[in-house]
């Protein structure tokens, strides 16, 4: 079977419920309206989802983003690998990136003997830290640091309170104000608000507020898929940052996975260096990641990184182009 409609990867999927957050069909659907057009394809037990960029002149750029079993994939589906070639240079894509969900290189070895590059530049942030929470919340909260307790108790007594919002239009007012603070991009109100109707009707996200007096502090959007919990996009504005408010607030997101029966919970995103010079570096070092590590790192997790992103290259002279281009920006 090549590719397939919606629908029947949805279906696909019912057999795969440990499948990433970003090889979801409402994953695809909200890029569909942001630049991007999906393409979902199965071959007997092997499946993926693939978001093609458009570029000029009828061009795309395509993405395979957290490709499950990524190990038996480049090794042992050759037919499938027949497909996705077959997708792509009917979408005309310069190469294909590919990002395996795994925390193995061991797959490496099969790229090599393929036509598979391994990739310079990973689209997700590599390295993050996870949280395990399949123990009871005392066993929670006493890994994490000291101080982050501290805080979370401190919020708590101060009259923070967290529940659940819907407000996606001071949900993106927040994330302005913090965009420009840590100075990272930030999505348009449209692009939250569509997130929030794909992904909440199915109980796989949730939109938090923690509030002091009714007046919100700090929002977080976390989603959840099979055992796994993912917090991707967090805000705060200036008031009341002494009570700490986004401590509760992630640890009532990471109390709401629990509740789904997750046993992981993905902080997404810390810089891309080991765990030795992160923890050297995150007080003096306040750019790019670097800014949101020192929080991150309180809540006890341990920091992994995913296996390096591989390139299919269909048009090598344009795929030079393109690797000279994201040098540049670097």
């Amino acid at each position: 079977m090549p590719e397939v409609t919606l629908a029947a990867w949805n279906q696909f999927l019912q057999s795969h419920p440990e499948a990433h957050l970003l090889q979801l069909g409402e994953w695809g659907e909200l890029k569909k309206n942001f630049g991007w057009k999906p393409a979902r394809i199965i071959n007997n037990k092997v499946g993926a989802q693939i978001l093609f960029r458009r570029l000029p002149l009828g061009l795309t750029i395509g993405y395979m983003p957290k490709l499950a079993n990524s190990e038996k994939v480049m090794g042992n589906s050759e037919e499938f690998w027949k497909e996705v070639d077959s997708i792509c240079k009917k979408n005309r894509a310069i190469f294909l990136k590919i990002e395996p969900d795994s925390w193995s290189e061991d797959f490496i070895l099969h790229a090599k003997r393929s036509s598979f590059i391994l990739s310079s530049h990973n689209i997700q942030p590599p390295r993050t830290i996870v949280v395990s929470i399949k123990d009871s919340e005392e066993t929670i909260l006493a890994r994490m640091k000291p101080k982050c307790r501290y805080n979370i108790r401190l919020a708590e007594k101060k009259g923070v309170t967290v529940r659940v919002w819907d407000d996606l239009s001071a949900f993106h007012e927040m994330m302005t104000v913090t965009g420009g603070r840590d100075n990272f991009g930030v999505h348009s109100k449209e692009y939250y608000q569509r997130t929030y109707e794909l992904f909440h009707p199915k109980g796989t996200c949730e939109l938090l507020v923690a509030e002091y007096e009714g007046k919100p502090l700090a929002s977080l959007m976390v989603f959840a898929n099979g055992k796994r919990a993912w917090y991707v996009y967090g805000a705060s504005n200036d008031r009341e940052r002494n009570r700490m408010p986004t401590y509760l607030l992630q640890w009532q997101a990471i109390r709401w996975a629990k509740a789904r029966g997750c046993e992981e919970y993905d902080l997404w995103g810390v810089p891309d260096e080991d765990e030795e010079t992160l923890e050297a570096n995150f007080e003096t070092r306040h750019d790019g990641l670097w800014g949101v590590y020192r929080f991150k790192r309180g809540f006890g997790g341990e920091v992994k990184r995913a296996a390096q992103a591989l390139d299919r290259v269909y048009n090598p002279l344009l795929y030079w182009v393109y690797k000279k281009y994201t040098r540049n920006r670097e």
